[in-house]
């Protein structure tokens, strides 16, 4: 391993939201991001930009595109072309446009939950109400899609369903089968597919990922894609996200609602995207390895050490999903972590229906970390039955 993600970086001196928002105690588990260098050629392209000395409004340069392009064709078999690409600064901000684009007030955006709690406040922003589908928790704790259900909560006035695969916080990775059933009811029922597909990239072994829009061109027509390098190569705060859409009237009906509202990209996340989507994926292969090692080291130590604590393994992202359910727990795991634990995980409850009773950690860090935010769950849970 050529890369330290080993080490220990001190980040709260660098203005992140994960270390500052809590007491210096605390050690932060919670926001999405890892807490690891981002590559080197992204770090040697954001110097190489602040030595040119001019900071002037930005404009995608049209490598990134071809780049990006050539990286569909060789990962998905996906053929799109440079100008399906619709620049923007982040996916949160792209599924807001979507709903403001093609929702009226009164209309309604289908949902899987429990979800990435930003998707349950896009609706509400435009005037849209949420059609919210619960997930099916088996008893293994994976996920399944009752497709009668997710049929059932499609209204008349449903116009978007905003899909999360691989899915934040539950870690699956649909299947072909699952992408396609979804896909032919919300064709059926004309229903715009807007499509989070942010953590394609950190798949674990075994688990391939699928853009739904590659189904079929049918399906592609009605559907908006939205990737970036923020998760991947660890760049969220350079706010550079991408939209594809290959429907002509789409793109141009989500450009006429962004322009004036959210106007480009940041210069510097064009910079890193370049540098990290043509030079980043050795350093993508290594940190992999790394998180899927973390993994085994959490799943086997809450299998071992939490009781009442249980996890199904995440096919994809470094975030796990763990029910405090039989743990014993007075209140809210969240709140009992932070308080007795000093951890900070995010509560469950926000991320909508069946998201109660859970708690979301972030193992996207050096293994010590993680094994210290154990060992300190550990002890909390110690002090239920006193010791």
């Amino acid at each position: 391993m050529t890369h330290d993600f080993d080490q220990c970086i001190d980040r709260r001196h660098s203005e992140s939201l994960k270390w500052n928002y809590y007491d210096e105690d605390v050690l932060p588990m919670w926001v999405a991001d890892m807490d690891f260098r981002s590559p080197e050629p992204v770090i040697r392209a954001l110097h190489e930009r602040v030595e040119h000395g001019v900071f002037g409004y930005g404009w995608d340069p049209p490598e990134l595109r071809e780049v990006f392009v050539d990286r569909l064709q060789r990962l998905y078999d996906w053929q799109v072309s440079p100008e399906a690409l619709v620049f923007l600064p982040g996916v949160v901000t792209a599924f807001n446009l979507v709903c403001h684009a093609f929702g009226s007030r009164g209309e309604g955006v289908l949902l899987h939950t429990p979800v990435y709690y930003p998707m349950l406040y896009a609706p509400g922003g435009a005037g849209m109400t949420r059609n919210e589908m619960q997930l099916t928790r088996q008893p293994d704790g994976r996920y399944e899609i009752d497709f009668d259900l997710f049929e059932q909560t499609i209204s008349d006035r449903t116009r978007i369903f905003i899909l999360c695969n691989p899915h934040n916080p539950v870690g699956r990775v649909f299947r072909r089968e699952e992408l396609a059933q979804m896909a032919d009811i919300c064709l059926s029922h004309r229903i715009l597919i807007c499509s989070d597909e942010i953590h394609c990239d950190l798949l674990f072994e075994g688990n391939q990922h699928l853009p739904i829009a590659t189904l079929a061109p049918e399906i592609a027509d009605q559907t908006i894609t939205l990737m970036a390098p923020s998760k991947t190569f660890n760049v969220p705060g350079l706010k550079c996200s991408l939209a594809i859409v290959q429907n002509p009237e789409l793109r141009k009906t989500l450009k006429e609602t962004h322009t004036g509202l959210v106007h480009g990209v940041n210069i510097m996340g064009y910079a890193a995207a370049l540098a990290a989507y043509r030079d980043g994926q050795p350093w993508l292969d290594e940190v992999m390895r790394y998180l899927e090692a973390n993994l085994d080291l959490l799943v086997e130590y809450v299998e071992e050490h939490l009781p009442g604590i249980s996890m199904s393994r995440p096919e994809a992202t470094y975030l796990a999903w763990l029910s405090c359910h039989e743990a014993g727990i007075p209140g809210n795991p969240h709140e009992f972590f932070l308080k007795e634990a000093r951890v900070a995980m995010n509560d469950g409850a926000v991320f909508g229906q069946g998201g109660e009773g859970f708690v979301r950690l972030n193992f996207g860090c050096p293994r010590s970390r993680l094994t210290e935010a154990l060992e300190r769950i550990k002890g909390a849970l110690l002090t239920l039955d006193g010791g």
